[in-house]
C-alpha cells in the first residue's frame, strides 16, 4: 500500500494516469506474468514491476523492449538486462546492516539462524548474501547455525522459527529477511516466552513490525522506503517519456530501526507515511 501511495503521489504529480494491479499471493508467478503482458497488449506507455521471480518475467520483458515500451524494475531485480532502470533498497547493503546490528546485539559471539524468504527472490538472497558476508568477514565468533526459507508466508515463517528454537535451544539471534518471516520469527518468540531473550533484527516495517518493536519482541528493524521507491519508479518512466535517459541503477538506502528511535520525527515519517492522502 505504501509503494501504491508513492506511485499515485507521482502520478498526481506528473498527471499521468497509474494503473495498479498485482497477484493475490508473492508466490503466484504465473499471474504476475499474465498481468504483464495484458499492459503490453493494451500498449501502455511505460509499466513499473516488482520482480517475483528472477527469471519468469525475462520473457514478457523481451516482448516490452519489442514494443518500445520502457520498464522500470523496481524492489526486487531481475536477470534480464532487457530493462531501462532497475530501483530498490540496496539490499546486500542491507543485509550487512542487519548483521552488524545483530552483532552488537549479541556482543559479537553466539549461535544465530536465518529465516530467509523464498528462493529466487532476488531483493531477499540479496539481503541473506549481505548478512553471512559480514559475519564471515568482520564477526568470527558468529555462527549460522540454522537457515530456511518461510516462502513468504507468516505462519511457515512461524512455525519455521519455532523449529529453530526447539533444535538450536541456545539460540543467540535470529534474522529474518522479510516482512512475512519477520512476523513469523516474533509470532514465535512471543509464543516461547523468548521475546526479548533471543535478539531478533527484522527486515521491512509493516505496523505489526512496528509494533513488534515497541513491545520487544523485534529488537531492531531494517526499514524501506516503499513510498520513496513507488514515486521515483514512477517518475522514471515520465522522465523517459519526456526525453531524459534515467540512469540504469538507482539505489535507494536502508535504515536500522530501535525501538529509542520511534520518536524522531524522520522515522515516523518513514515508518507511518500518509498512505490515506494520495490512495482514497
Amino acid at each position: 500500500m505504501t509503494v501504491h501511495a508513492g506511485a499515485a503521489a507521482a502520478g498526481k504529480q506528473f498527471n499521468v494516469d497509474v494503473v495498479w494491479n498485482g497477484p493475490s499471493s508473492e508466490t503466484d508467478y504465473a499471474r504476475q506474468v499474465q498481468i504483464v503482458d495484458s499492459m503490453i497488449a493494451r500498449q501502455v506507455d511505460g509499466i513499473v514491476v516488482a520482480a517475483q521471480d528472477r527469471t519468469t518475467l525475462n520473457a514478457s520483458l523481451d516482448r516490452a523492449a519489442a514494443a518500445h515500451i520502457p520498464v522500470t524494475i523496481f524492489d526486487s531485480g531481475v536477470d534480464s538486462t532487457n530493462y531501462m532502470t532497475y530501483i530498490a533498497t540496496n539490499n546486500f547493503q542491507g543485509g550487512q546492516m542487519a548483521a552488524r546490528k545483530l552483532a552488537a546485539l549479541v556482543n559479537g559471539k553466539g549461535k544465530v539462524a536465518m529465516l530467509m524468504n523464498a528462493p529466487g527472490s532476488k531483493s531477499t538472497l540479496d539481503r541473506e548474501a549481505g548478512f553471512e558476508d559480514v559475519l564471515g568477514k568482520e564477526f568470527p565468533g558468529m555462527h549460522i547455525v540454522a537457515r530456511q526459507f518461510s516462502m513468504s508466508d507468516r505462519a511457515k515463517g512461524m512455525a519455521v522459527a519455532e523449529n529453530f528454537l526447539t533444535a538450536q535451544p541456545d539460540l543467540d539471534g535470529l534474522f529474518a529477511s522479510s516482512e512475512p518471516s519477520s512476523v513469523g520469527a516474533a509470532l514465535a518468540l512471543k509464543s516461547r516466552g523468548l521475546a526479548g531473550k533471543v535478539k531478533l533484527v527484522a527486515f521491512d516495517a509493516s505496523d505489526d513490525l512496528v509494533q513488534d518493536l515497541k513491545d520487544g519482541s523485534i529488537d531492531a528493524l531494517v526499514a524501506q522506503d516503499p513510498f520513496k521507491m513507488g514515486y521515483e519508479a514512477v517518475k522514471t518512466l515520465v522522465d523517459k517519456l519526456q526525453g531524459a535517459n534515467p540512469p540504469k541503477v538507482i539505489d535507494l538506502s536502508a535504515t536500522v530501526v530501535t525501538k529509542s528511535d520511534l520518536d524522531k520525527p524522520e522515522i515516523k515519517a518513514l515508518l507511518f507515511p500518509d498512505v490515506k492522502k494520495y490512495l482514497n
